[in-house]
């Protein structure tokens, strides 16, 4: 399997990894878990769940820094400056990293998003602000609400657009049609240990769903048993199921 690390400098977030692995195939962005680092989909087994996709093609996964460290994860800044920060990595997705998948992998159409936990807001972020870039965005146990993420002082513009609980709900007229067009999402979650306590993604996972029903846009929620917790090896189980319908 083709394997390259490529190390990208953007203004406002430093230098951010992406690695890059297959040789053909739809292209997939995929994001760690919280604070996580490109490699750990590789080091956690993730990348092993779907070599049958690269080696036959079918699929080109670029897996990138998160970046949490400077923005969500950061519990000394109040949540709304976390948010523009987090406004830096979005344009390091959208200006930086698109146009280098765009250009590695051309002609394989609307790029899938793929994230775990932290990731899983990442991914349905980017494929409900974004759907004409990323055709598919696909959540393992991921939570919407960065408001609720040990959030401390008075909200604003750039928390409200960071935070697809909020925006969703208050999309209306011809924007909400043209993302009901273009919108494919996928919630996986699980009823087992920490999806409830304290990542809250269980019942985040529900409420998002909702919120995607009461809008029209499409989506599946898909609820895994008691068993399933909120960890790798699940998630490695739920996109080894989960992809290849996409691909």
């Amino acid at each position: 399997m083709e394997r390259e690390q490529i190390d990208l400098d953007t203004e406002g977030v430093g230098r951010g990894a992406i690695i890059r692995y297959g040789h053909w195939g739809r292209p997939v962005l995929v994001f760690p878990s919280e604070a996580g680092r490109a490699w750990d989909f590789e080091n956690n087994g993730m990348i092993d769940a779907v070599a049958p996709l690269l080696a036959d093609g079918r699929i080109k996964l670029y897996a990138v820094d998160s970046f949490d460290h400077l923005t969500w994860s950061d519990n000394s800044l109040p949540t709304e400056e976390r948010a523009r920060r987090h406004g830096a990595y979005e344009r390091w997705i959208l200006d930086t990293v698109v146009p280098l998948v765009d250009e590695d992998s051309p002609g394989h159409g609307r790029i899938v998003t793929v994230g775990a936990s932290m990731g899983g807001f990442h991914a349905i972020n980017f494929a409900l602000k974004r759907p004409d870039v990323f055709g598919v965005g696909i959540s393992l146990s991921g939570n919407f609400d960065p408001s609720s993420w040990h959030g401390w002082g008075e909200l604003g513009e750039a928390t409200y657009f960071a935070n697809p609980t909020a925006y969703v709900a208050g999309m209306e007229g011809d924007h909400l049609q043209w993302v009901r067009e273009h919108a494919n999402i996928l919630l996986v979650a699980g009823q087992g240990a920490f999806e409830v306590h304290p990542t809250q993604s269980l019942p985040g996972a529900h409420r998002m769903a909702g919120i995607l029903a009461d809008k029209d846009i499409p989506h599946e929620f898909d609820l895994w048993g008691h068993d399933s917790a909120h960890d790798w090896p699940w998630w490695r189980k739920q996109l080894e199921h989960h992809l290849p319908r996409f691909c």
